[in-house]
């Protein structure tokens, strides 16, 4: 009787499971779908910027400033402008965004605070970069006296980039596992010995990821240097924190809107932007070797 009614319910559940496989055949082929595609629109517009930039590439172009109202020349100070942007940022925000992702990760408690900081954090990150920029006009140019410099625009960066910083290293830091932490307090260890000697260097690999994906936003972001950082032209490189740099996202825009030579400057301005392509690829590319680094060390 039993095996008969086994029996009985057998089509259904065959017919049941066959749903469930096309959903899932369906579902799993329109993410494959999408994917690709992403991918493929991601390939043709590194294609095109680099089949029409690579003409303009030299050394001359790599090495010399612009001359003749930037149609002609290189981009020597745009590229050095850059390079210290997102070097100074960097430099400023990854010990106070990793420090606020440790308070908030092992000494903070759930409550009000907790979540008004997390909220806070999050509505930070999702604030237009034009906000940023006026922020640090008000702030740093103008309240402290910075003026339109590299300092203020490392400074506007780092207050965009902050938030970034914290989730992911907080993130990093709560995947380590807790009988971790538990197997180094048993061996007598204090708190802050743990995180230092046992938590930061587990969680370390997440935070360089959040580390390189922050440096690649601030070497791209043209706004908030804008308004508190950028120069039209300088001449060469600068030899103080408090003058104006060029850069290279800001130079595209001005290059393309603003020349008095707009097609005059196009191979400069498709030179300028794989330029900045090749330059954010290499500082990911330094920061991966040494993710890639620290995991083996880790795996030791």
């Amino acid at each position: 009787m039993i095996q008969g009614e086994g029996n009985k319910h057998a089509p259904f559940e065959l017919v049941h499971k066959r749903k469930f496989n096309l959903k899932e055949g369906f579902f799993l082929s329109l993410i494959r779908t999408l994917g690709f595609t992403g991918a493929v629109i991601l390939i043709i517009i590194l294609l095109f910027v680099a089949l029409n930039g690579v003409k303009a590439l030299s050394w001359d172009f790599i090495t010399k400033p612009p001359i003749e109202s930037m149609t002609k020349g290189g981009i020597l100070p745009v590229i050095v402008g850059t390079i210290l942007l997102t070097i100074i940022c960097m430099v400023v925000i990854i010990p106070i965004g990793v420090t606020t992702a440790i308070f908030l990760a092992e000494y903070s408690k759930p409550g009000f605070l907790l979540n008004s900081v997390n909220m806070s954090i999050y509505t930070l990150a999702g604030v237009p970069s034009v906000v940023f920029g006026l922020f640090g006009l008000s702030v740093f140019v103008i309240t402290f006296n910075f003026g339109m410099s590299l300092l203020a625009g490392s400074f506007t960066l780092a207050v965009m980039i902050l938030p970034y910083i914290i989730s992911t290293s907080e993130e990093a830091i709560k995947a380590v596992p807790y009988s971790f932490r538990e197997a180094s307090l048993a061996c007598g260890t204090t708190k802050w010995q743990t995180i230092w000697k046992v938590v930061l260097p587990t969680a370390l690999p997440g935070i360089l990821t959040g580390a390189i994906l922050g440096t690649a936003k601030v070497a791209g972001e043209t706004a908030p240097i804008m308004f508190t950082a950028a120069a039209f032209f300088t001449p060469g490189i600068p030899k103080s924190v408090f003058e104006p740099v060029m850069a290279l996202p800001y130079h595209i825009y001005v290059l393309a809107t603003a020349g008095t030579h707009i097609e005059q400057t196009r191979p400069i301005q498709y030179g300028t932007a794989l330029t900045l392509i090749i330059l954010v690829l290499g500082m990911n590319l330094i920061g991966i070797i040494l993710r890639s680094k620290q995991r083996v060390k880790k795996a030791w």
